[in-house]
């Protein structure tokens, strides 16, 4: 009886083991050079068990973006329902939340790979695109049209001021992803100091009546 709640742990432990083993695999060699058997070995199981839980590298790879994605959307989203004050103020909590939990780790390395390998599996790209950009670009028009109602923010075009905010921060990942270890003319500034200064910039340009630098 004592052993019972070990191997039932284990077992447990099984699928976000595989995840955890994929994800590392595919910051190491992306998605088309991954192999389910690598990961397999790497989460030191039989292919079989890998099987068992993801039944191919596709529903794999989903579950990895799921894990490392869908859930912080969810959890910004849970975070901005609840939020009862300056909607500027919540929108730089949430970008440097998204850098932080995000864009500086592995995390990014998952967005960086679709948008590398998106056009050679386009029914991965369309599960992204409904898992994480579509919810991504509707929580932050959701914070601007909220700014809009309450008289923070002047009345912009939604959309177009969606993806200002966001194109900025997924060139950021890109740079962090392929550059970051060798370019040295950004070690003067953090990522995060650079969020702050994108966020202030657009801010000068949304809020009704600007109250300060």
């Amino acid at each position: 009886m004592a052993t019972a709640p070990v191997r039932q742990r284990r077992k447990d432990a099984r699928p976000q083991e595989l995840l955890d083993a994929a994800l590392a695999l595919f910051v190491e060699k992306g998605f088309a050079a991954t192999r389910s058997e690598e990961v397999a070995a790497r989460a030191g199981v039989a292919k079989g068990t890998l099987y068992r839980y993801y039944p191919s590298k596709d529903e794999l790879f989903k579950a990895v973006v799921r894990d490392n994605l869908s859930v912080h959307i969810t959890e910004s989203a849970a975070h901005a329902a609840q939020h009862q004050g300056p909607i500027a103020d919540l929108m730089r909590q949430m970008m440097q939340a998204w850098w932080a939990k995000v864009g500086h780790g592995n995390a990014g390395v998952v967005c960086k790979i679709m948008m590398i390998e998106a056009r050679n599996f386009p029914e991965l790209a369309r599960f992204y695109v409904d898992e994480v950009i579509r919810p991504s670009q509707s929580l932050v028009g959701g914070l601007i049209e909220r700014g809009i109602r309450s008289g923070e923010f002047r009345d912009v075009p939604v959309v177009a001021t969606v993806h200002m905010l966001i194109a900025p921060m997924l060139h950021l990942l890109l740079h962090e992803h392929s550059f970051g270890e060798h370019d040295s003319c950004c070690d003067t500034m953090s990522a995060e100091a650079l969020l702050d200064a994108q966020i202030a910039l657009l801010l000068h340009g949304l809020l009704a009546r600007p109250s300060g630098p």
